[in-house]
């Protein structure tokens, strides 16, 4: 296996007390829900490189894995270590079944996220991210040269947010990573945690005339029992050097570094700069304004990686000549196996990534962030018009709720693909609806914990993925059965200089 090269760079925020982090030359991309789970994530960390759970539903997935019996005992074991007792025997008195729930019977719900998320939500919220990072920090202390442990969220989740990352702090997780947005705000909810003292993020409100935000106290949930807990490093999920520098001049939004992510990027990306432009096959225009100027990135002085068709050694070997530290992949992972997708989905992508078949749309209506979002065609799966038409729409899990304020100055909550006359009527309009896929509920489908419901409905899947499958295809004619998260890695650096070395800090 070719020796993972770590770069020490200096960060302009990083106290003298606080531990100086290794910069590995590969991040893996934080992907979906739990499809960069613990156990991949732990696979790219003991190889000295930084592995990411994704932080978006972990209070969904925590519970339906308890109500799935918990197999391995693995959440039950992470949940013996967290901070709090009583709060994990809250969550298992609620969620564990032992030997599992009855098939068909469909899952438990939990506390929908609002600006105020009930008490038992922001618990749930901070165990299931807490259990996910212990277990991908677990034993890494005994791999020598091993390197660290990240999370991934999403801007646009601003509820879930301030909970996934303090439960991600009481792990230990050493890095914070977060797009779909402008994260300006993280640096100081991150320095607000660390030090015990309530975090706060502003919410977007549509309508709102009023700031509102959404709080979590380490004190108030946790009581007696908070431990001290280390500042993660932060790196800045952006598209442009525009938005980096913007970032970088003012110390209290400052990160710790970067990830410059191009448009072909899976999940969602940046809309295209200026007016939207869609092409004979409805996807998204991009043009030479919507790239980073990698020289000026440089100049910023900060660390960065590039992500979007960085997936074989010599894109990588490129970034690094462009000075980037190196790069973030996810496709080449997600599709690893030890990833967090489902048998089914994962074969079904391997099978037609063996015939040239695999093809990727970024499809500008399925989310309803309003973010262009990458979907895999794919038989059997919502990818397919017929198959999405044939969804009752409805809005359960409600991850992507917009806050809105209503006439009488309270807070509601919508959707775009909730059913179209409740979206009406809480003021939304019709045009918004149109094409708007449920990725909450084919995300968790994805991972093989997609709900079933009384009347026999079970969740169709959605999979999400980059665009650029070249590292796939050579990967494939490698590994026509599939490949380990570990031989991504080794693939990946068979370009990387060999006198950059191995420099790693404490």
């Amino acid at each position: 296996m070719a020796a993972p090269v770590t770069i020490d760079l200096p960060t302009d925020l990083t106290s003298a007390d606080q531990p100086r982090r290794p910069r590995p030359t590969i991040i893996q991309g934080g992907m979906g829900v739990a499809v960069s789970g613990w156990r991949l994530a732990r696979e790219v960390s003991r190889a000295g490189h930084l592995g990411v759970v994704s932080g978006t539903a972990m209070d969904a997935v925590i519970s339906r894995v308890l109500q799935d019996g918990d197999p391995g005992g693995h959440y039950r074991r992470a949940l013996a270590a967290f901070p709090s007792q009583d709060i994990a025997e809250r969550v298992l008195d609620k969620y564990f079944i032992e030997g599992g729930k009855a098939p068909g019977t469909p899952y438990k719900p939990i506390p929908k996220l609002t600006l105020d998320t009930a008490r038992a939500g922001q618990e749930l919220g901070v165990a299931g991210n807490f259990a996910e990072v212990w277990l991908a920090r677990e034993g890494l202390e005994d791999h020598p040269g091993g390197g660290a442990v990240g999370i991934n969220c999403l801007e646009k989740i601003q509820m879930a947010n301030p909970t996934a990352i303090l439960g991600a702090m009481l792990a230990g997780v050493d890095y914070v990573l977060m797009g779909a947005g402008i994260p300006r705000e993280i640096p100081q909810l991150l320095r607000s945690l660390a030090a015990g003292e309530p975090g706060s993020i502003s919410a977007d409100v549509a309508g709102g005339s009023l700031r509102r935000t959404i709080t979590v106290d380490p004190a108030d949930l946790l009581g007696d029992d908070l431990p001290q807990v280390a500042k993660p490093d932060f790196l800045a999920i952006i598209s442009v050097d525009q938005l980096a520098n913007y970032l970088h001049r003012d110390p209290e939004i400052r990160p710790d570094g970067f990830v410059v992510e191009r448009p072909p990027a899976g999940g969602h990306s940046a809309p295209p700069r200026g007016k939207m432009q869609l092409d004979d096959a409805g996807e998204p225009v991009y043009g030479a304004r919507d790239e980073a100027n990698l020289a000026k990135m440089a100049e910023i002085g900060l660390p960065f990686w590039m992500a979007g068709a960085y997936s074989t050694p010599d894109k990588v070997a490129e970034a690094l000549a462009a000075g980037a530290v190196g790069v973030q992949v996810g496709t080449l992972f997600a599709l690893s196996q030890d990833s967090g997708l489902a048998d089914g989905p994962r074969d079904q992508l391997l099978g037609r990534l063996r015939s040239d078949e695999l093809s990727v749309r970024n499809d500008p209506r399925a989310s309803p962030t309003g973010f262009p979002f990458k979907v895999a065609t794919l038989e059997g799966t919502a990818s397919q018009v017929e198959v999405y038409e044939a969804r009752p729409r409805l809005c359960d899990l409600s991850y992507l709720r917009q806050p809105y304020e209503r006439e009488d100055g309270e807070i509601g909550y919508r959707c775009a693909s909730e059913p179209v006359h409740m979206y009406l009527k809480k003021g939304g309009d019709e045009a918004d609806t149109v094409g708007r896929k449920c990725l909450c509920n084919g995300l968790m489908a994805n991972i093989g914990l997609g709900q079933e419901r009384k009347d026999g409905y079970a969740e169709d899947t959605l999979v999400t993925l980059g665009q650029d499958l070249a590292g796939a295809s050579a990967l494939i004619e490698r590994h026509p059965e599939g490949w380990t998260a570990v031989e991504a890695l080794d693939y990946l650096q068979e370009q990387v200089p060999a006198e950059l070395g191995l420099r790693h800090t404490a």
